[in-house]
C-alpha cells in the first residue's frame, strides 16, 4: 500500500511538471527559460551574484531551483476564463515569462554601467541566445577588461571655514586614496561622509550637491587623477558666499494631539530624550538621536521636529511635537493546546499601561488559565490538568542602576525589567507551585548589530505541596526503578541564578551566546553561616535545598542567499551544563532535550537521547530523555513556492548526553571517543505559510541514522525506511533557526 502511494505521488508530480510550459506562448514568441551571467575571463573583483540584480527579466520561478511547478500549475488551466477552476489555477500559478528583447538590451546597458562604476571603464557586455523549440536561454557575457585605479587625489575646498574643519583630523577618515581601484560607490560614500560631517557641525543648509568631482584620465595608463570640489554657497542675490553655520535657539515642546494639549510625560523624561541643546551648533546627528530616543518610548506615538530660522541671524528655533498613545489597554487571547496528543484550551487576560509613572514605564498584569484532558493515565482519581498563573512586569525605558555615566545612559538603548509571577499546576500525579522574581537589563547601540542582556537576579521557588500515592509508589519510592533524576525534580527546590546573554545579527550570519550560573552566592553564605544540611548532605535555605550549576550555550547561523526566492541556511548549536557543589543533578527546566520542531526533526520532542539511551516506554520517561550537553547541526534549503507558500528541504543532526554517568540513563554518558557514533541524523521537507507578521510551519521528518541501535535496519532507517517507525510531524510558529 505504501509503495503504491509513493508511485502515485511520483506520477502526479511528474504529470504536473510535464504539462506544456509553452501552452500560452503564442507564435513568434519564446518562453524565457534560463538567464545566466558569464565572464569572459576570471576576474576576482567582480561578484556575479551582485551583477544578477541588474537583470531586468528573469525566467519563471523554480521550486528549489529545479522544477517550475508554478508555471506548470498555470498551464493546467483551460482557456475558458468563465470556469472557476481555470481562474483558480491561474491565480495560484505563474504566467509564462515571454522573452523581451527590449528588456535584454536594457540589461546589457545596466551591466555595462555597473562594471564601469566598479572601475572597468572599458567594459562591454554582449548576449548569447540558446533556442530550443519555443524556449530561449539567455546568457549575458561580461567583458570587463582591465580596471582603472586612482592616481593623485586632490581636495579643492572653496570655503575657508570648511577647509579648516576638514583639515583637522579628517585625513585618516577619507575614503579616497591613491592606488585604490576606481569605484563610483566610494566616490558617493566620500560625498556622504563630508555632508554628514558638515551637517553635524552647524551647516544646516549644506547638502551633497555642493560636492562634485573632476576626473583626469591619463591616455597612456589606467590611472585617474581625481579632484573633489566643494563649491561655495550660492544664492540668486550673491554670487559666492561662505556656507553658514547655525546655532540652536529656543527649544519648545508641544503636544501633537489636537484634542489634548498636554504632553503626558514628565519634563525630566522629555529633556533627557532630547539630544538637541540650546546654544549648540545644529547637528543632524543630534537630530537623529532625538528621534531615536523618543521612538524608544512606548508612550510616544510619533515625533515631529521642525526648525525655524531667525530673520537675519544664523539661529534656529526648535519645535518638538509629541503625540502620545493611550496609556492603558486590555487584551484577551484564547488558544488551543496540544501536548503530546492531549488536547486542551487556554485563555489569557492582559492589562497593559504604557506610561504608568509618566516616564514611559510599562506595567503589565497577565492572568492565564489552562485546561487539558490527559489520556493514558490509569489508577489516578482524575484525568484533568489545570493551570493558573499571574505575572506582573514593570519595564523602565532606561538603565535603573547606580554608578553609570549619564552619557552612557543616553547613548545606549536600554530597558530595565522587574517581574514577579506565580504559577499553579494541578495534575493527576502531583500539584506544583512555582514562584518567580527577576530583575533584568537589556540594551543595544542603535548603530550596531549586537544586543546584550544581564539577568541580574532571577529567583525561582518550586514547591510540591501534594504528590499522589500511586505516583510515589510507582516512581519515587520504588526500590526497583532507577529514579534519582525523577526524585530530584519532584522535590521542593530553590534556584538563585545570574545570567549574561549576547546576540549579534547582521542579516547574513548570527551568533547567540548565553552563560548562567546558580547557587554560588548562596553556597558562600551557607559555608560562612553554616546552613543546615538535609539527609543527602545538601545545604538548605529555609529548609529547602538550593540548586548549584553552570550552563553555557552558543549558536551560529549563516544565511546564504542565492537569489530572492532561494537560500541555504546553516545552523550549529552547542550547549553544556554542569551541576556541582550543592547539586548532583540539574533542575529539569535547565536540562537539554532533543527532537521536536526546533531540533532533530526525525524525532518527536523529548524522544531522542541521551546518547544511545533507548528509554523504557513509560509514561514519564521524558524525565530520563534529558541531558547535560547538546549538539545541534542543521542545514535547510528554503525556497519561495507561490503566493504565501514557502518550502524547505532539511537535514538535521545532533543529540544530547549526560556529563555524569547516571544509572538511570544507561548509554547516555558523553565519551569523547564515542560521541560521534551517537549523532542522530534525520531529513525531511517542510511547508511554511508566510503571513509577514508570523510564519506557520509544518515539517515532516524521517529518521536517517538512529544511535539507539548498533546496526541493521533500525540503525540505518535511511536505507530501510519505515513510515510508521521513522516519521515525525511537527507544527510550529516561526523558522526553526
Amino acid at each position: 500500500m505504501r509503495s503504491k502511494l509513493y508511485i502515485f505521488t511520483l506520477v502526479g508530480l511528474s504529470f504536473l511538471a510535464s504539462c506544456s510550459e509553452t501552452k500560452y506562448v503564442s507564435g513568434g514568441d519564446y518562453l524565457l527559460d534560463k538567464v545566466n551571467i558569464e565572464i569572459d575571463k576570471e576576474t576576482k573583483g567582480i561578484n556575479t551574484a551582485k551583477m544578477k540584480s541588474y537583470i531586468r527579466q528573469r525566467g519563471n520561478s523554480r521550486w528549489f531551483s529545479a522544477v517550475k511547478i508554478p508555471l506548470a500549475t498555470y498551464s493546467l488551466s483551460g482557456r475558458d476564463s468563465t470556469l472557476w477552476l481555470n481562474r483558480m489555477l491561474k491565480s495560484i500559478g505563474e504566467a509564462p515569462v515571454i522573452y523581451d528583447s527590449i528588456s535584454a538590451r536594457i540589461t546589457c546597458n545596466n551591466l555595462r554601467n555597473a562594471l564601469q562604476n566598479e572601475g572597468y571603464l572599458g567594459a562591454y557586455v554582449d548576449m548569447r541566445n540558446e533556442i530550443k523549440r519555443k524556449k530561449k536561454n539567455v546568457v549575458y557575457v561580461l567583458h570587463p577588461g582591465e580596471p582603472y585605479y586612482l592616481g593623485q587625489v586632490k581636495y579643492e575646498i572653496n570655503d575657508s571655514a570648511i577647509a579648516r574643519l576638514l583639515s583637522v583630523g579628517d585625513t585618516l577618515d577619507r575614503r579616497l586614496h591613491p592606488g585604490m581601484q576606481f569605484n563610483v560607490e566610494a566616490l558617493n560614500l566620500e560625498r556622504k561622509r563630508i555632508t554628514d560631517l558638515l551637517t553635524s557641525n552647524g551647516y544646516y543648509r549644506f547638502h551633497k550637491d555642493f560636492i562634485s568631482y573632476q576626473a583626469d584620465t591619463a591616455s597612456d595608463k589606467r590611472e585617474i587623477g581625481l579632484t573633489l570640489i566643494l563649491h561655495p554657497y550660492r544664492t540668486s542675490a550673491v554670487s559666492d558666499t561662505l556656507h553658514t553655520q547655525y546655532r540652536i535657539g529656543k527649544i519648545q515642546y508641544q503636544s501633537g494631539d489636537p484634542d489634548d494639549p498636554v504632553i503626558h510625560l514628565r519634563k525630566a523624561v522629555v529633556e533627557r530624550s532630547t539630544f538637541i541643546t540650546e546654544n549648540s551648533l545644529y547637528s543632524t546627528s543630534d537630530l537623529q538621536k532625538t528621534y531615536n530616543s523618543f521612538g524608544r518610548l512606548q508612550a510616544v506615538k510619533y515625533t515631529n521636529i521642525s526648525f525655524k530660522e531667525h530673520p537675519g541671524e544664523p539661529v534656529l528655533d526648535c519645535d518638538i511635537q509629541l503625540s502620545t498613545n493611550k496609556p492603558s489597554m486590555i487584551s484577551f487571547q484564547p488558544e488551543g493546546t496540544n501536548t503530546a496528543g492531549d488536547l486542551g484550551a487556554a485563555a489569557s487576560l492582559t492589562y497593559l499601561n504604557r506610561n504608568i509613572f509618566r516616564g514611559s514605564e510599562q506595567f503589565s498584569v497577565e492572568l492565564r488559565g489552562a485546561y487539558e484532558a490527559i489520556k493514558g493515565l490509569e489508577g489516578y482519581s482524575n484525568d484533568d490538568f489545570l493551570e493558573y498563573s499571574v505575572e506582573t512586569k514593570l519595564t523602565f525605558p532606561r538603565f535603573v542602576a547606580p554608578f553609570l555615566a549619564s552619557g552612557f545612559r543616553r547613548r545606549i538603548n536600554a530597558t530595565s525589567e522587574v517581574s514577579l509571577s506565580y504559577n499553579l499546576q494541578d495534575r493527576p500525579e502531583y500539584h506544583r507551585r512555582v514562584t518567580s522574581a527577576a530583575w533584568k537589563y537589556k540594551w543595544h547601540d542603535a548603530n550596531h548589530h549586537d544586543r546584550y542582556q544581564i539577568d541580574f537576579l532571577d529567583l525561582n521557588y518550586v514547591s510540591m505541596p501534594w504528590i499522589s500515592e500511586k505516583f510515589k509508589q510507582d516512581y519515587l519510592e520504588s526500590t526497583t526503578s532507577r529514579n534519582a533524576i525523577l526524585r530530584y525534580n519532584y522535590e521542593d527546590l530553590f534556584i538563585m541564578r545570574f545570567g549574561v546573554g549576547f546576540i549579534y545579527n547582521n542579516g547574513v550570519y548570527a551568533v547567540k551566546a548565553n552563560v548562567e550560573t546558580a547557587g554560588n552566592i548562596l553556597d558562600l553564605g551557607a559555608r560562612i553561616f553554616r546552613f543546615s544540611k538535609n539527609d543527602l548532605g545538601q545545604y538548605r535555605l529555609f529548609r529547602i535545598a538550593y540548586a548549584q550549576y553552570v550552563k553555557g550555550d552558543i549558536e551560529y547561523t549563516k544565511n546564504i542567499q542565492f537569489d530572492y526566492n532561494n537560500s541555504l541556511v546553516f545552523h550549529a548549536g552547542l550547549g553544556v551544563a554542569y551541576p556541582y557543589g550543592n547539586s548532583r543533578i540539574l533542575p529539569f527546566e535547565k536540562r537539554y532535550f532533543s527532537g521536536g520542531a526546533n531540533g532533530v526533526r526525525g524525532w518527536t520532542v523529548r524522544s531522542l537521547g541521551p546518547g544511545k539511551y533507548t528509554g523504557n516506554n513509560g509514561n514519564i520517561d521524558f524525565i530520563n530523555q534529558t541531558g547535560d550537553m547538546k549538539i545541534d547541526l542543521n542545514l535547510e534549503y528554503r525556497a519561495h513556492l507561490f503566493w504565501k507558500l514557502n518550502g524547505a528541504l532539511f537535514v538535521d543532526a545532533g543529540n544530547i548526553w549526560t556529563l555524569r554517568n547516571y544509572e538511570e540513563q544507561p548509554g547516555g554518558y558523553f565519551r569523547l571517543k564515542d560521541f560521534w557514533k551517537e549523532i542522530a541524523v534525520s531529513y525531511g521537507l517542510g511547508v511554511r505559510f508566510n503571513f509577514d507578521y508570523f510564519i506557520l510551519r509544518f515539517d515532516m521528518g524521517m529518521k536517517a541514522i538512529n544511535p539507539a541501535y548498533e546496526s541493521g535496519a533500525d540503525r540505518y532507517p535511511v536505507i530501510y525506511p519505515k513510515l510508521s517507525r521513522d516519521f515525525a510531524f511537527h507544527f510550529a510558529v516561526g523558522h526553526p533557526f
